[in-house]
C-alpha cells in the first residue's frame, strides 16, 4: 500500500483528535486548512469557552533528530501529539496537553529561532505521560478524568 502523503497525513490526524474528542463528550471539528493558530476546535462538556486544538503528528522515530514542536506565541489552548506507528513503536499514541503545560515542558530550540518549542519524539511518553488519551481535556491529564 502506498503511503499516504505528508497532508494526507496531517488532515488525518486533526480528524481523528476531532473524532476521539467527540466520541468521548467533547463535541470538535477541524478547521479548514490554513487556519491561523490551531487546527481543531472543541466545545468543552458543560460549557465554557471553546477549545482551540494545535495538532502536531509524526510517524514515530528514536534519536536526537526528530522532534515535535511548535512556535511559542501561537494561540491555541490545547497541543494534540499524535505518534503514529514507526521504529519499535507498534500502536498509535495520542497526547492532549494543555498549551501551558506543553509551554513548561518543551524545550526551546538554542539556534536562530528562540520562540520555537519542541521534545524528542523518543521522550514524548515520559514527559507527558498523564495526557496520553486525554480526550476529555483535563487540565491534569490524571486516569481518573477520562472515566
Amino acid at each position: 500500500m502506498k503511503a499516504c502523503t505528508p497532508k494526507q497525513m496531517g488532515d488525518s490526524c486533526e480528524m481523528l483528535v476531532a473524532a476521539e474528542l467527540t466520541l468521548a463528550g467533547v463535541p470538535a471539528v477541524k478547521m479548514p486548512d490554513n487556519w491561523p493558530g490551531y487546527d481543531v476546535i472543541a466545545q468543552p462538556k458543560g460549557g465554557g469557552a471553546p477549545q482551540r486544538i494545535s495538532v502536531k503528528s509524526r510517524t514515530f522515530k528514536r534519536g536526537g533528530d526528530t522532534f515535535v514542536d511548535y512556535y511559542a506565541k501561537d494561540q491555541f489552548d490545547w497541543l494534540a501529539i499524535v505518534l503514529l506507528p514507526g521504529a519499535d513503536q507498534l500502536r498509535r499514541r495520542l497526547f492532549i496537553v494543555p498549551k501551558s503545560v506543553a509551554d513548561e515542558r518543551l524545550g526551546r530550540h538554542k539556534a536562530k529561532f528562540p520562540d520555537d518549542k519542541y521534545l524528542r519524539q523518543d521522550r514524548i511518553a515520559e514527559e507527558l505521560s498523564e495526557f496520553e488519551d486525554n480526550f476529555r481535556l483535563s487540565a491534569t491529564g490524571s486516569a481518573s478524568a477520562q472515566n
